[in-house]
């Protein structure tokens, strides 16, 4: 029904947004990724997905595309509701997200809040034949820093900082400081988290 929601962003959290399209405010539920996306934006253009349940109706938000199209992936398996794909949506992005289902990584989906043993399999069995046909961009992991930044992106951990914030803060810090110690990386992500 609706395709996308363009105006000012009127109050955003990282799982809700309020768009003002014409004097109308739109609450749409988004990914923490969606929210990483728009955090620095006044307006913009944020694509929709519309659930009709028996005791509401929402709207849900994404940035790109292809995190849309895998949003209704995860809804079409049985036993994924649209919260769970949300969930899901902000504990990776979507690159790592379709490669934890292609390369069938049980471990990986398992993180996910809300997600066992039994959902992570169902959803690499339903999904897995579908995902591997649809092109979405898989995140680089191949870099030369990659043991620092998983060393220090394992401390930021332990200090109680979210996985995705600090894989990002690390993502950035890496790209100016290739050569970056643990110990850097850490004072560096700290000053931005």
């Amino acid at each position: 029904m609706y395709e996308f929601i363009e105006g000012k962003f009127e109050y955003k959290t990282p799982s809700t947004l309020v768009v003002n399209a014409m004097g109308v405010g739109f609450l749409v539920e988004i990914s923490l990724t969606t929210y990483s996306e728009i955090k620095s934006m006044d307006s913009g253009r944020i694509l929709i997905h519309f659930v009709v349940r028996e005791d509401a109706q929402q709207l849900f938000g994404f940035f790109t595309a292809k995190e849309r199209e895998l949003f209704r992936y995860l809804i079409s398996v049985n036993g994924v509701g649209v919260n769970t794909a949300r969930m899901m949506l902000s504990s990776m992005n979507t690159g790592e997200l379709h490669s934890a289902i292609v390369k069938e990584d049980i471990n990986a989906l398992r993180q996910v809040k809300g997600i066992g043993a039994k959902t992570a399999q169902r959803v690499i069995l339903e999904l897995k034949d579908s995902l591997s046909k649809l092109d979405i961009e898989i995140s680089n992991t191949n870099t030369v820093n990659n043991k620092s930044k998983d060393e220090a992106l394992l401390a930021l951990q332990t200090l109680g900082f979210s996985k995705l914030i600090v894989e990002r803060a690390l993502d950035k810090i890496v790209q100016s400081n290739p050569d970056a110690s643990v110990e850097l990386l850490i004072k560096q992500a700290l000053k931005v988290l």
